[in-house]
Formats: C-alpha cells, sequence, structure tokens
C-alpha cells in the first residue's frame, strides 16, 4: 500500500511502553487514513486507531502511520460533543491509501455531495474503502458497495436497508472483502484493526496488541454484533422472547423445540417462522449459538476441561462441541484456550 506523503502534522507515532515485543519488519510504515464526518462516534474512531498505536509501541517501530482528515479540513464534532482537530482535508488523502469512513447515527445525510463525488474518483483510481459504525451508508451513496461484503451498526442497519434496498449488510461484527473493509463500531472496529495486525505480523504479535488493549479478539469477524437476548427484545415479539428467555434458561440441559414452541404457546412451523423473520437463522442455529457462547465464556474464564465445557454447554460430547466451536469460531476450544494462556 502507498502511504501519503507524511507532512509534520502526521508522522508516524512510536509511544514509549514498559513492555515491547520486537518483528521482523520488511514493508515500509502502512498508513490508513480516517474521515471523520459530523457526529461520528468517538468509540468507533479510537478503538480502530489504538491498535494501530500499540503495534507501534510494542514493536517499537513505525509498523503503522495514520492521517485523520474531515471534508474540509476544519475540527469535527463527535456524537459525544467533543471536537476532534485533524490533518488536512479529504482531498489530501493518497489516493491509494485505505481510507476508512467514520460516523454515526445520522451517517446517511453528513457527507455532502462533493465527498461523494471525491470518494467516486478515488476508487477510480485504485483507492481502497472502509467503513467504521455507520461509514458503510456513505460508502453506499457512492455506489462502492455493490457485489461486497459489508456491514455496519445493528442500531443502523433497518433504516440502512430502507434507504438502499438493493443492499444486505452482513450481521457480523467485521467483514473484510477483498480492498474493502466495514465494521460495526466499539469493540468491532478493534478486532478488524486486529485482523489486520495479524495478516501483516502473525496472530502471535496480534494477540499481544489484544491483551494491552484488554480484549478478547475475534480476528475473522464471525460473531454477531448482538446477543440472541438483545435481538428478540428488540423485536417486541413476546412469543420470540419467551422462547429465547427459556433457551438462555435451559442451556445445560436443552430443551427440545417442541417444547420450546410450547413454552411460549405456538406450533413449532410458527416459531420456525418467527425465528427466521426476526432473527434470520432457525431455532436450532439460535439454540446451538446461546450454547456455543456461553461454552466460549466458560474456556476463557475457567479452568474446566473441554468435555466438561462441552457437558456444561450442553453437547452429548466434547467432539461435537469441538465441531460445532471450529464452524463458528474458526479454531477449536483447545486452540482458543492455548491462545489465551
Amino acid at each position: 500500500m502507498t502511504k501519503p506523503t507524511p507532512s509534520p502534522l502526521h508522522q508516524a507515532v512510536i509511544p514509549d511502553g514498559a513492555f515491547s515485543y520486537p518483528v521482523r519488519r520488511t514493508d515500509e510504515t502502512r498508513w490508513f487514513s480516517f474521515l471523520l464526518l459530523e457526529g461520528f462516534t468517538l468509540l468507533a474512531f479510537s478503538s480502530a486507531l489504538d491498535p494501530l498505536r500499540i503495534a507501534n509501541q510494542l514493536a517499537r517501530e513505525p509498523l503503522y502511520g495514520w492521517q485523520v482528515v474531515s471534508q474540509d479540513g476544519a475540527s469535527v464534532p463527535s456524537s459525544s460533543g467533543l471536537s476532534l482537530e485533524v490533518h488536512g482535508p479529504l482531498t489530501e488523502v493518497d489516493d491509494s491509501a485505505l481510507l476508512f469512513v467514520c460516523s454515526g447515527n445520522q451517517g446517511l445525510h453528513v457527507a455532502s455531495e462533493n465527498t461523494i463525488a471525491e470518494l467516486r474518483r478515488r476508487a477510480r483510481f485504485g483507492g481502497q474503502h472502509g467503513g467504521i459504525c455507520t461509514g458503510a451508508t456513505t460508502l453506499a451513496r457512492a455506489g462502492l458497495l455493490q457485489g461486497k461484503r459489508f456491514t455496519l451498526h445493528w442500531e443502523n442497519q433497518p433504516g440502512f436497508v430502507e434507504a438502499f434496498p438493493s443492499l444486505t449488510p452482513t450481521r457480523n461484527r467485521f467483514e473484510r472483502d477483498a480492498g474493502l473493509l466495514t465494521c460495526g463500531g466499539g469493540s468491532a472496529a478493534t478486532e478488524m484493526m486486529l485482523s489486520l495486525i495479524a495478516q501483516d505480523y502473525g496472530t502471535e504479535f496480534a494477540i499481544l496488541v489484544a491483551d494491552m488493549c484488554l480484549n478478547d479478539p475475534d480476528l475473522n469477524g464471525r460473531r454477531d454484533q448482538r446477543s440472541s437476548i438483545a435481538t428478540a427484545v428488540d423485536s417486541r415479539n413476546p412469543k420470540l422472547l419467551q422462547v429465547v428467555r427459556d433457551m438462555y434458561a435451559h442451556i445445560e440441559d436443552p430443551l427440545p423445540l417442541e417444547e420450546l414452541a410450547q413454552g411460549a404457546n405456538v406450533s413449532r412451523r410458527q416459531m420456525e417462522r418467527l425465528f427466521r423473520q426476526m432473527m434470520g437463522e432457525p431455532p436450532a442455529s439460535v439454540y446451538r449459538n446461546i450454547r456455543l457462547e456461553k461454552g466460549r465464556s466458560l474456556l476463557m474464564e475457567t479452568d474446566m476441561s473441554v468435555m466438561e465445557v462441552a457437558i456444561a454447554s450442553g453437547f452429548s460430547s466434547a467432539n461435537v462441541f469441538t465441531r460445532h466451536f471450529k464452524t463458528r469460531y474458526g479454531e477449536t476450544p483447545y486452540g482458543a484456550r492455548g491462545r489465551r494462556r
């Protein structure tokens, strides 16, 4: 990736720190640009930026650099009311740099037509783009999401689908599709950047960066942005909520689907239809994922054996638990526990 020409305002930063981990650096500093739009989410932006800073601190090398810009070069107010100074305007970003668009709840409207035109121009000349929190909305306005896997914050997905009916965001915490990177914000922004660091300098180094962030990393983005119970509550459907509550109440001793449906006073067919409509997947998958989340938590927080964790999570054997765990998280329970140790 070609880096923007550094100016005195945005030289690569190498902070001091008590802990270090040397890496073999074979490339020049990799630069990222962040376009802050009015009302951007400060948490999401800083969650994406700080892993780069920590990587430099651990390596004591300028592995990464960053340039923060606004539409016109002026400071930008965040959704928390705090304004942030930037290095310059969007037009100063190198065409070949990866540019992340950062916005908040008003993401559909805040980018000017000049900014949309500039994003299109950059794309024609090979510019790569990403979206943080609701940044994907601006990319959609610029026509840069067609045929791509992408995501944005779950709160804003219903409005996004109304505005762009031909585009469907995923529920994943972050997505990488060739040169396009998008995330739902918050800790998902950290995980997205950790996945890039792992690609550049290996999983072990990325995990050390995650440890400095006090983050339990999901380097592949396969986890949902929301818990099943949050989705059920948001649906405001009492029957769906009752089923999901019963699922959480019976993790170690899973209930048959017929009994779950009976407890909510619906038929199994009605329950299946309700889950696919409201949750996007069948009740069996939702139930299994709830149990896998419990198992993952036990692996990270206790010294229970994998077999004990499997039983406590409602799986008939360690082999069955391991198979489903690897499908969902991209690694085995043994690998997850060893990685954290």
